[in-house]
């Protein structure tokens, strides 16, 4: 706003000359004959001068105020929007509940719990509901390395063989060429092999066994999301620093930042006084339900932190102030660099669908970061989900922003709309996209697709089929290289297949040798084992899941 009249009066002559430009008010010339009328016209002159600064005074202070105002109302406009929108797509994607919080330019700028921590109680998610960070720890250990890399400990090029000589891969070449900071980039040709940890071998015998896992292509030549690399990082923590992943994590990143809600594990959160319940919904069902929480031990440093909204804005503000705490930074400046260089590029396959969406034109992986362009803008992000909850963090750490959103229902994508609809609104100034109805319907799509699928194959079944052999002849002990042993068991005219860790799966007759697994925790779903038999006709093994197992004799 301006106002013309204050700025634009006529200089008179008599201020002319005036070294600070401004206009001397003319003073009437007056005959001395009457001093009385001299003296009241100045007066009157001075009093008309003051009266005129003054409103000029009141006016600019106006102005600063309806800008402040309008500026504070756009703030408040821009978190009332936001909450709107959360509220609403909570309903559309059918989420117990969540928390949220947003930083922006060293702010904390929206900060909130929605919903309930389990269904059927009253117990609210607030922003102080502890809730699971899943692999967004993986930032979490790369920082823990880089602080042991600034202090000299350890380098990012260092073979992990030299640091860590008890691991053996099994590519001989990968082996002896594999660094420190391979650990943290998902390009050392290692596959999937989490069912280590899910069957519950402690870390050392999964380090152990990695020398048994067949590279899934050559060395640094692609990319495989995996969680192995990560739990070896963390031994080398343990190995370079003297203490364990969880004592320093703890000690160096959680106690300095002051998150005295955060937790390495499972277990160290279990006495917090809100705590979510993980959900999910089962197949058959509409609705979601609470599900058993089963904790995978050994993994902290793949997955393993609990946190809250109150405590992981804390990390967020730090992450994109160079990992400053009062002013200090925890990592040097080219440390605190290399976290967001792209290390690895992502093929399509193993970047997340919402691509299809947000269409970026590159897609890598940091130290612990998903990589991808957005409007113009680098974005830095990870998802975090184990059974029944989720969890994304989400930076823009050219603009200071950050979002952070905890869940409890298993891969409620509801995370991905809303980081994308936060950006939108506190980076872009843009809220015509609707992230939560799109991807929502994008989702839908897939897993009516993925049902379809599943038709087709089952409508393949040939029916009134039976075994080959008899029921007793397909039990005993079966065993894979790689992950153990494993039972078949009859009881009764039904059979069950039993892993370590309590995992136990119902076998009902398919068709021919095929059998129809579906496991105890249904979350976990189904699917078809076939026997195979030997040259005797005896049974001889059996193929779930893509693993396949050995009868032993």
């Amino acid at each position: 706003m301006y106002f013309s009249f204050l700025h634009n009066r006529k200089v008179p002559k008599e201020s002319q000359g005036r070294h600070d430009g401004t206009a001397r008010p003319a003073i009437p010339r007056l005959h001395l004959k009457n001093p009385a009328n001299w003296v009241n016209s100045l007066y009157c002159n001075l009093i008309i001068t003051y009266m005129r600064k003054s409103l000029q005074s009141v006016l600019v202070a106006c102005i600063f105020c309806i800008n402040l105002s309008a500026q504070k109302k756009a703030v408040l406009s821009t978190s009332d929007a936001f909450d709107t929108y959360v509220q609403s797509a909570l309903k559309l994607w059918q989420t117990p509940g969540l928390s949220v919080a947003v930083v922006k330019d060293g702010n904390v700028v929206f900060k909130k719990g929605y919903g309930v921590t389990e269904l059927g109680k009253p117990g609210a998610f607030t922003t102080s509901t502890v809730s699971i960070c899943a692999s967004t720890t993986k930032a979490m250990t790369a920082v823990c390395m880089g602080m042991l890399v600034d202090e000299g400990k350890v380098k990012w090029t260092d073979k992990v063989s030299d640091v860590y000589p008890a691991l053996k891969l099994y590519d001989n070449y990968a082996n002896g060429e594999i660094t420190v900071k391979d650990l943290f980039t998902h390009n050392t040709g290692l596959g999937n092999a989490d069912w280590l940890w899910t069957i519950g071998y402690p870390v050392d015998t999964i380090i152990n066994k990695m020398r048994l896992i067949k590279p899934a292509y050559s060395f640094r030549s692609s990319f495989i999301y995996q969680n192995l690399m990560y739990v070896l990082a963390g031994e080398v923590i343990h190995k370079v620093s003297g203490k364990t992943y969880d004592e320093f994590i703890k000690e160096r990143l959680f106690t300095p930042l002051g998150m005295t809600h955060t937790y390495p594990n499972y277990d160290a959160s279990v006495n917090e006084p809100s705590h979510i319940t993980p959900h999910f919904i089962l197949d058959g069902d509409s609705t979601p339900k609470p599900i058993q929480f089963i904790d995978a031990k050994g993994i902290d440093a793949a997955g393993g932190v609990w946190s809250c909204a109150d405590d992981i804005n804390k990390w967020m503000l730090c992450l994109l102030d160079s990992t400053k705490i009062n002013g200090k930074p925890l990592l040097k400046p080219e440390t605190y660099a290399l976290l967001f260089t792209p290390q690895s590029m992502v093929t399509p396959a193993e970047f997340y669908p919402t691509a299809k969406l947000t269409k970026p034109h590159w897609t890598t992986y940091g130290l612990g970061w998903f990589q991808e362009d957005y409007h113009g803008k680098m974005v830095n992000f990870h998802t975090g989900s184990l059974d029944g909850a989720v969890a994304i963090c989400g930076l823009i750490n050219d603009e200071h922003f950050g979002i952070y959103i905890f869940g409890n229902l298993d891969h409620t994508e509801l995370r991905h709309a809303l980081m994308y609809k936060a950006m939108d609104m506190w980076v872009f100034g843009d809220d015509k996209n609707d992230w939560s109805k799109d991807m929502y319907a994008m989702y839908k799509g897939m897993h009516e697709a993925g049902a379809k699928r599943e038709k087709e194959f089952e409508a393949k079944r040939v029916l009134n089929t039976q075994p080959p052999v008899a029921l007793p002849a397909y039990t005993g002990t079966y065993t894979n290289e790689l992950f153990g042993d494993c039972w078949i068991t009859l009881n009764g005219d039904a059979l069950t297949l039993s892993f370590p860790k309590n995992l136990h799966i119902k076998l009902s007759h398919w068709h021919y040798n095929t059998f129809l697994g579906k496991f105890d925790y249904a979350w976990y779903g189904k699917d078809w084992l076939t026997f195979t038999m030997d040259a005797s006709g005896k049974v001889s093994g059996f193929n779930f899941m893509g693993m396949d197992y050995g009868k032993k004799e």
